[in-house]
């Protein structure tokens, strides 16, 4: 778990997961030398859950951005495999929006749209044409041999009716508020795997540090964790993320290898029909390792 310090809010708000929007923002104080004990903080109030969610909704990477990636398979036995990854973006009136291109092992380019809000939705070019993500499919892998899905990066949890917060607990030596995410009917019947998301907001920064997918009996079935920061011109962003399936133990890392924030990207990188098109990678002077 990476260490929380005064730029934190900059850190942890949001999620390619976490990666897409990283927000930027004003630093906050620096955190007490010594994390207060859980007693003194106390569970906020149905009002307060509200507003934490709701910020942490909104935020995102300044701007608009491009960013170069690996995602390397750590399975628990065997050899690991490397995947290359390239990323856009930005915001739009419904909230954050990535366009994802990764190459496969058998050297495939697989293309995704995901929207993020209340209104998620995903799109992927297959064989030339842009079909709209199919409900059914938004856990599935997004390549095969990964852990990560379109889930991940959507994280609809967010927007489910219904949200609490059970408990006070300490995460990476920090208070952290537990918050449950019950599935709305309509995801419960299409995944009745899933029976709930849990995430850990930090007390102070209202930002999660931590999110699990529960399956039966409330049993984790996967994990998605911060491992490392880095910062670009002066903003943090998640250099290092993990997608953990509890059950094979089989691990996906999300590596960053390049950045370039405060881009004026053209609208078609974000249109679902322009999908097929290419979209403008930024020249190497412009891509901080």
């Amino acid at each position: 778990m990476a260490k929380i310090g005064r730029d934190a809010p900059a850190i942890f708000r949001r999620a390619f997961f976490i990666l897409a929007t990283a927000a930027a923002g004003a630093a906050a104080a620096p955190p007490p030398a010594s994390p207060p004990e859980l007693a003194q903080i106390g569970k906020p109030d149905a009002a307060e859950a509200q507003r934490i969610l709701v910020q942490f909704r909104e935020s995102g990477i300044a701007g608009e951005y491009y960013l170069e990636f690996d995602l390397i398979e750590l399975p628990r036995r065997g050899d690991e495999t490397r995947f290359r990854g390239r990323m856009w973006g930005g915001h739009n009136e419904q909230g954050a929006v990535a366009r994802i291109a990764l190459m496969d092992a058998a050297g495939h380019e697989h293309r995704l749209l995901v929207q993020n809000g209340a209104r998620a939705a995903g799109w992927v070019l297959e064989g030339g044409t842009v079909q709209p993500l199919a409900p059914g499919s938004i856990m599935a892998p997004l390549i095969p041999g990964v852990e990560l899905s379109a889930f991940d990066l959507q994280m609809p949890f967010l927007y489910w009716p219904g949200a609490t917060v059970e408990s006070i607990q300490r995460i990476g030596g920090r208070p952290a508020h537990e918050f449950l995410f019950p599935p709305p009917a309509a995801f419960a019947a299409a995944h009745p795997g899933i029976t709930a998301v849990r995430s850990y907001f930090d007390a102070q920064f209202n930002v999660p540090v931590k999110t699990e997918v529960l399956g039966a009996d409330r049993r984790v079935t996967k994990t998605l964790s911060l491992v490392d920061l880095k910062k670009v011109n002066g903003q943090y962003i998640p250099k290092s993320f993990e997608v953990r399936d509890e059950n094979s133990r089989n691990k996906t890392r999300l590596l960053v290898t390049a950045a370039a924030l405060g881009l004026q990207l053209p609208a078609s990188v974000f249109a679902p029909a322009e999908l097929g098109g290419e979209a403008p990678v930024p020249p190497v002077e412009q891509l901080p390792p």
